[in-house]
């Protein structure tokens, strides 16, 4: 006998000509879908649930993704290059090894996310939520972090070269290793939890 983790529900595989009918036709809810290694580009998908599906090495390129719902979902090595995610909720979703250069995620809700070794430059994280993300060895170089909250995030490692910190909540964030090369940190805050090595 063995038990199932509820956060690692079977996923049910679904075609990507199938999914988009079904979103076309009003239906919103794909939790738990499984759709990998396949591109849906140049489309609008917004508010669309993604829940805990399973959507690693997906191409999001140029869609849109507005509001939509990815929490826990799996989205390792996913392109997302210029995709809009914008007010999204991607609670304790895993980004590791992603690309989302250029993507908008102003607004999101990344809390506890995974995007450790992410590439992100030029991605802009304006006023997103980012407490207790893993950003380790991702790269952030010349995105925009403004007003972004990253309360005990892992920046270990992270690459935030000429990025814009402007306002950023950096408190109790680890920053072992971090580079700030050229980044704008005026009216940022770090408090003395803050790991700077």
């Amino acid at each position: 006998m063995y038990y199932l983790h509820p956060d690692r529900d079977r996923t049910q595989a679904i075609e990507v000509s199938q999914l988009i009918k079904e979103y076309q036709l009003g239906k919103r809810n794909f939790r738990n879908v499984g759709l990998t290694q396949t591109s849906i580009t140049e489309i609008d998908l917004a508010e669309i649930d993604f829940g805990q599906a399973n959507l690693s090495e997906v191409n999001f390129s140029h869609s849109v993704l507005m509001k939509a719902n990815f929490g826990k979902a799996n989205l390792s090595g996913a392109i997302l290059w210029r995709t809009d995610l914008r007010h999204a909720n991607l609670f304790q979703a895993r980004f590791s090894n992603a690309l989302l250069i250029r993507a908008n995620l102003e607004g999101a809700n990344l809390c506890e996310a995974l995007l450790n070794n992410a590439e992100m430059r030029l991605t802009s994280l304006v006023g997103a939520n980012l407490t207790g993300a893993n950003l380790a060895g991702a790269n952030l170089s010349y995105a925009d972090l403004s007003h972004a909250n990253l309360e005990g995030a892992n920046l270990t490692g992270t690459i935030l070269t000429g990025a814009k910190l402007f306002s950023t909540n950096f408190k109790q964030t680890n920053l072992n290793h971090a580079v700030l090369f050229r980044a704008n940190l005026n009216w940022a805050t770090l408090s003395a939890q803050s790991k700077i090595a």
